[in-house]
């Protein structure tokens, strides 16, 4: 099955959820003005409740680059997603591998930018009234398109029941980061919602047993 991440995790009951329905990765946003933002204090406390085999992933909108090393730390992550305007030599200030770079795809010249970042994986979302993501609207498929080819590519953007399979079919993604489309309201997961997304992305996944695999837990 394709990886999959559930991303905006505020709460124990919804992280263990999401790891009963099949997800790869979770996702914890450290940043204040999203209203799925989460201390660190209270994410160390669900990750250390969560089975090992999950990876655990920040998510930073231009954050200092020390202060997201001592949240990595801190919470014991494995991988980072940095969600706003960094660059690509900001992003070298990281291992390569644990690195996720989010971008919104609007034309060509976008999908050309993205060949600049050293990371493990793009993930292509939509930004919409000033919100860097969780906006719940649909990103560019056919410019994701074109990055597949060239870098390992996490879909993002409004994928909920309803479109998930046809994403799956259209874009075929090394990944898939679902936020909005499984939730009651901002940061609060509906896990009915949940059940039914993964059931669906089981029957109409056909990625190949050696697919790529995105969410790795970190070397120590």
């Amino acid at each position: 099955m394709t990886q999959v991440k559930i991303c905006g995790i505020t709460n124990q009951e919804d992280a263990l959820a999401a790891a009963q329905c099949g997800s790869a990765a979770l996702g914890f946003i450290f940043y204040p003005p999203s209203p799925r933002y989460i201390k660190p204090e209270d994410a160390k406390i669900i990750i250390g409740s969560l089975p090992d085999k999950l990876v655990k992933i920040g998510v930073f909108v231009n954050e200092k680059p020390q202060e997201i090393k001592r949240v990595m730390e801190y919470c014991a992550l494995d991988m980072i997603q940095l969600h706003g305007d960094e660059s690509p030599e900001y992003c070298r200030q990281f291992p390569a591998a644990v690195i996720i770079k989010a971008i919104e795809l609007k034309n060509n010249d976008d999908v050309i930018r993205t060949l600049d970042y050293d990371v493990a994986a793009i993930l292509v979302d939509n930004r919409h009234a000033g919100l860097y993501g969780g906006t719940g609207k649909k990103s560019n498929w056919d410019l994701a398109c074109r990055i597949k080819d060239k870098k390992p590519l996490i879909l993002s953007g409004g994928l909920n029941a309803d479109n998930i399979a046809e994403a799956l079919k259209s874009v075929a993604p090394a990944a898939l980061d679902i936020n909005s489309g499984v939730e009651k309201s901002p940061g609060i997961k509906d896990h009915k919602k949940l059940a039914q997304i993964f059931d669906i992305i089981r029957t109409a996944d056909t990625t190949p047993v050696n697919s790529l695999l995105i969410f790795k837990k970190r070397e120590t």
